[in-house]
C-alpha cells in the first residue's frame, strides 16, 4: 500500500483580498438600507397575512392544523416585534443625533 503525496493545496482566504475594504457611498448606503426596510416591511406583512389566512381557515373548520396556526401566529407577532424594535431604534438614534451640539 503506497502512500500518496499531498498535492497543491489552496488557501481558504485569498491573501490579496485581506485588507481591501469596500464602501459604499451615502447614496449607495441609503438605498440599500431603504431596500432593506422595504423588504422588512414586505415580510411582516407577508407572514401577517398567512396568520391571518390560516386562522380563518380554522375558524371556517376548515382542515388546517393547529400547531401550524400557532406557529404562523408566532412568526407574525415576532417579525412585527422585531420591526417595531427597529423603529424605535431608528428614532433613538435619530433623537441623539438632533441632540448634538454643532
Amino acid at each position: 500500500m503506497a502512500i500518496e503525496s499531498i498535492q497543491g493545496t489552496s488557501p481558504f482566504v485569498k491573501t490579496e483580498s485581506i485588507g481591501t475594504k469596500q464602501t459604499a457611498t451615502p447614496d449607495e448606503a441609503q438605498q440599500n438600507f431603504a431596500d432593506f426596510l422595504k423588504q422588512s416591511i414586505d415580510q411582516v406583512s407577508k407572514a401577517e397575512g398567512e396568520s391571518a389566512s390560516l386562522t380563518g381557515k380554522m375558524i371556517r373548520g376548515e382542515n388546517v392544523d393547529l400547531h401550524q396556526v400557532l406557529i404562523a401566529s408566532q412568526k407574525s407577532s415576532v417579525t412585527l416585534q422585531l420591526t417595531m424594535e427597529v423603529r424605535n431604534k431608528a428614532i433613538e438614534a435619530y433623537q441623539e443625533i438632533m441632540r448634538m451640539q454643532m
